[in-house]
């Protein structure tokens, strides 16, 4: 059996150009190597997957290179990864304060990628403060972390802050496009869609994603079989679920809820994904507000076409009851019948309306 590399580390970009919805950040790096302009110690901090000790290596051999050395060159015996989970010591700082003073054999710099730097014990952190306010002119260190607010002050105040965004919907689907043409995959536009929702802002996330679904459906990538695989309610649902509540047909909407429930899906996840529905809806009644909409052109589509048949104020009291509900999940005895009683409220907000304008 052949070694499958996983697509995070297959297509892990080699070049900043490569890096996907960082662009300020890039850039700046970009022109502070070409302006000589690059401080000492940079620090790397934002969510997981988007790109933080990515651009540390990306950097660390563009330092170092000088177009002499071969394509694949690595320059291994430059830069040192140390994970500050495992060696977060004070032990551990002195060794490498230690290490530092050696100048590099080959190439300009030494780099310390030192990665989760926040694991740092208080102790390990004071030993590090005097290299890393006046390391030696062959040395820079890139921390990277999830947490800046664990990060002591007097680190903070010794480093230059960089911080790397989620990565949009639209980026991240745009970048599993171009690996699903990599891999000769067909992949339809609303299936990576959902895929790059999922992911919530994690390049990472949305790759190993995408290689779990391709496992599961081969070279033909449809919206049915990620829903399947990931377990996602699809758009599909709250279509159908908003078209009975709009036309006031309860039991055919209790009946819907109880077969959502019976393919494994919670109450709470249902209705606040209802929520989130009407929030969509309410977004496509102006046309300046389209753009707040993360889904893809054929579902966009569907959603312009009910936002039509749905009442701004429907839409408002509609959000604030689901929302309710979704509050007070959690805290109820019986919730299956807190979400059923909170349908059949949806459904008669119109109801009630008909039968006002009856009776004038």
């Amino acid at each position: 059996m052949e070694h499958f590399v996983v697509s995070a580390r297959k297509y892990r970009p080699q070049t900043f150009k490569d890096v996907v919805g960082q662009q300020a950040i890039t850039n700046t790096l970009l022109n502070a190597i070409e302006n000589n302009h690059l401080a000492q110690a940079l620090l790397f901090t934002g969510p997981r997957g988007v790109g933080k000790t990515t651009c540390a290596r990306i950097l660390a051999k563009m330092i170092n290179s000088d177009g002499n050395e071969r394509e694949d060159e690595d320059f291994a015996f430059n830069i040192f990864e140390l994970d500050a989970a495992s060696n977060n010591s004070v032990d551990d700082i002195r060794n490498l304060t230690d290490q530092v003073r050696i100048p590099p054999q080959v190439g300009k710099y030494k780099v310390y990628i030192i990665d989760e730097v926040h694991m740092l014990s208080q102790s390990a952190f004071n030993a590090f403060l005097k290299t890393l306010e006046e390391p030696p002119k062959h040395c820079i260190f890139i921390l990277a972390t999830t947490e800046k607010h664990k990060i002591i002050p007097t680190i903070l105040s010794r480093c230059q802050i960089f911080d790397f965004k989620r990565i949009t919907v639209k980026d991240a689907k745009e970048h599993l496009k171009y690996i699903a043409e990599q891999q000769d995959v067909d992949a339809e536009d609303d299936a990576l869609h959902i895929i790059a929702q999922k992911a919530d802002g994690a390049m990472r996330d949305a790759l190993s994603i995408f290689d779990r679904v391709v496992s599961f459906s081969g070279k033909h990538l449809t919206r049915q079989a990620v829903t399947e695989n990931l377990n996602v309610l699809d758009y599909e649902t709250y279509f159908k679920s908003t078209d009975l509540i709009l036309e006031n047909k309860i039991p055919e909407l209790l009946l819907q809820f109880n077969h959502t429930i019976s393919k494994g899906f919670d109450g709470h996840h249902y209705i606040a994904g209802l929520a989130s529905h009407f929030r969509d809806l309410l977004v496509c009644k102006t046309p300046e507000t389209i753009d707040l909409l993360e889904v893809g052109d054929q579902t966009k589509e569907k959603y312009l076409k009910q936002a039509q048949k749905a009442s701004q104020s429907f839409l408002l009291k509609g959000i604030e009851l689901a929302n309710d509900c979704d509050l007070k999940y959690k805290t109820s005895r019986n919730q299956r019948l807190l979400v059923e009683l909170c349908l059949m409220q949806l459904a008669s907000i119109t109801y009630d309306g008909e039968k006002k304008k009856k009776q004038q």
